[in-house]
Parts: structure tokens; sequence; C-alpha cells
């Protein structure tokens, strides 16, 4: 279901109460690695005030406090929320304006609707919540609450990526026929599965395609827009763990552009890569976990002789001003609507997209058949979570 006929609208402007000659007050929850990359973006912003912070292991909370220069810290979402009552811009403010939850991905929907009901924005890192019914639920609560839910997806970010969007939205790089979407990433059962909540249906959701392999098909998504149709497999090739630790799926976009989508934890050599072939050019990005100008290509098709377009390639040059995607770009933009009273950008705005993405290829996965837009309408039960149709093809143990 697109964004336009789910409950994102606000009731109240985002900007009420949010007066315009102070900073806005910002508490962050989880104070884990990608809590960092928030603080260091807030501190560009004069206009954000970083004043709390929660996090239950009580070190990494003093010494994140210590690092940022956050004046208060508690235990959780809950007691922070009371506690920073005392310290509230006035009477009829909330207790901060902002949340961020930087918290593993099976406590955002509770959080994120706490803290709405507080009267704060929150802005949540990826994935959103583990289920579109949750994500339903979240989003009704901002309505309720005149507040905007803020989606962390950095890959959309950057004056490159900016740039290319748009040629591809404008026709100027001709219909979107075919593509590849890979994120190859490798995780080690030692370290990063070793997190307690990593691996398992009930606590992420989901395996790479949901942790790490939505950040491709959020940029994927931002580039083509609507998808149509899914037919996908997944797969247990070697982790200890409950979810998929591989996936493949191909995409039908609704622009008739067909993508074959991998992911997996489980490549050596790491490489993020999504590439479209249109009428007109190639587009390919190849990176990590953060992409620039440097990090893009645009290859004009031949002309009738067979020659590359002598025109095209000047007109589709990358900007000279090169800014690359990250927290920074994104924070800074969500910022600025808070602050005005504006939508969300584009950079934070359409949370179902990527989210029903990776609903719809676990659910073929497990159905064994194609999934369409129409079968996670509303009312339907593929909207309440992920379904478990992983299929192990580890080798069985030698004989002793």
């Amino acid at each position: 279901m697109s964004q336009d006929s789910q409950p994102t609208s606000t009731s109240t402007p985002p900007g009420a109460g949010l007066a315009a000659d102070r900073p806005l007050r910002v508490a962050i929850v989880g104070t884990g690695a990608i809590a960092h990359a928030h603080a260091k973006a807030l501190a560009l912003d004069p206009g954000a005030d970083l004043v709390a912070a929660a996090d239950p292991v009580p070190a990494a909370r003093d010494a994140y406090a210590a690092e940022y220069g956050v004046a208060r810290t508690y235990d959780d979402l809950t007691a922070l929320l009371a506690g920073e009552r005392a310290h509230a811009a006035g009477p009829d403010a909330p207790p901060v304006d902002v949340v961020h939850l930087c918290t593993p991905p099976g406590l955002h929907r509770d959080q994120a609707v706490e803290a709405l009901r507080a009267g704060a924005h929150v802005v949540c890192e990826k994935p959103p919540v583990l289920s579109l019914a949750d994500l339903d639920a979240v989003l009704e609560a901002a309505r309720a609450a005149g507040r905007e839910y803020a989606v962390v997806f950095q890959q959309r970010t950057g004056t490159a990526v900016a740039h290319v969007q748009r040629l591809l939205a404008d026709g100027e790089l001709g219909r979107p026929l075919v593509g590849i979407c890979h994120t190859l990433w490798y995780r080690r059962q030692e370290d990063y599965y070793a997190v307690p909540w990593r691996g398992r249906w009930a606590t992420e959701g989901g395996g790479p395609l949901l942790g790490l392999g939505i950040h491709q098909l959020d940029l994927l998504g931002f580039l083509l827009g609507d998808w149509a149709e899914v037919d996908a497999r997944a797969f247990r090739l070697d982790r200890d763990v409950e979810t998929e630790d591989t996936s493949v799926a191909t995409v039908r976009f609704a622009n008739g552009a067909v993508v074959s989508v991998v992911t997996t934890s489980l490549s050596p050599r790491q490489t993020s890569y999504v590439r479209v072939d249109t009428t007109r050019a190639t587009v390919e990005v190849e990176h990590l976990y953060g992409h620039d100008a440097s990090s893009w290509r645009l290859t004009a098709a031949p002309d009738r002789t067979g020659a590359p377009h002598p025109d095209a390639p000047a007109a589709w040059a990358l900007p000279e001003a090169d800014e690359p995607s990250g927290h920074v770009p994104l924070l800074r933009a969500v910022y600025e609507a808070l602050r005005t009273g504006a939508p969300l950008p584009p950079v934070a705005a359409e949370p179902y997209r990527s989210l029903e993405l990776v609903t719809a290829i676990y659910a073929s996965a497990a159905l064994g058949r194609p999934v369409t837009k129409a079968d996670l309408a509303p009312g339907s039960s593929l909207r309440d979570g992920f379904l478990d149709g992983v299929e192990d093809l580890r080798p069985a143990a030698a004989p002793a």
C-alpha cells in the first residue's frame, strides 16, 4: 500500500507548540554504535540541543553522555519522559521536542507510540518496526498527536542521488527497464550474531534482508517508485540463526522495470550495488555503507551509429558541489521541516515503501508464490508480520 493511502497526515501542524526562538530539545534512546552518528549530526545543528539519553546499561549511557555533553541520563524512555517534564520549555510543552530511537527494532513500535503520545516528534532508525500493522499503529499515533515519525534511510540522501532521482523522475534517462540490487555484506557468527536479539524473528524481525538490505531496497524504491509484484526465496545457508542469511527476489515495479535483488550476510568481499538500465542509459552506484558522487556512474546508450550519444553525458553530469549520503543531510532536512511545520522531506517520508517490499519478499518466500500489492492491502494477515519461509540448505555434519 502506498503511503498516500495510509494514515500519515497529522491533524495538527507538525511545528505547532515548537518555539522558533529556541533550539529543539532532543533525547536519544539507545546509546549503541548508531547513536553516535545521530549525536554527531545533531552537534552540527545550532537549532538542536541534545539534553537527555536513555540506555539500560549504565556504563554505556554514562560514557555516551560524557562524550557528547548530555546533561541527564535515564534507564529507559519512560523514565526519560517523566524526568524531562521538570525541564520542559513551558507548562504546555512536551518533555522533549524530539526523541531519536536508536534501539533494537523489536522495541520501536511501543517506544515510538509512547514518545508521540507524550507530544514529541520521533526520528527512528531503520527498520521502522517489525510489521506493516505496527507501522499503521505508529503513524496513527503520530496523526492523533499532530507529530511526525521520520525514519532514517540515509541512502536516499546526498547531492548525487538527488540528481539521479530527478533525472529518472523527469524521464531524462528514458524508461527504466531492468536492474540489479545487491547487498552483499559479511557478518560473523562470533560477534554480530552473538548479540542476543539478532537473528531471531521475535526480536530482530528478520535477517539481513530487513536489517541490512532494506537500505539498498529503500534506495531502489527512491529511484524507481512503487513496486507491483515480488517473487522470492529465502535461505539459511551457513549462519546459526532462526532467520534467513540469504535471500533472492525478482521485483517488478509499477513502471514496468524488473529488478534482481540479492541480499546476504555471507560475502567476504562486501559491496552495495544498485544498477538501473533505461532506454537511454545505465545508472550505477557501488559503495558499502555510504556514497558520494564518485560512487555513481551514468553511461549513455549508443546512438543509431553505435557511438555514445554526444550530448547526454554533459546534460547528466553530477553536480560539482558534492555532499555524501549520511545522517547529516537527512537530519538537517528533517529538523528544518520540524521547525517550520513543513511536511517531512522526501529523504524521510514514505516509510511504507521499503517495509512493504521487505514484507512482500518474506511473504513470497514463505508462501511459494508471487506476492502483489493487493496481497498486502489493509485487513490482510500479511500486514501482521513477516512469515518464516526459510529453507535450510546447510550440509549435514560429517559422520563421526
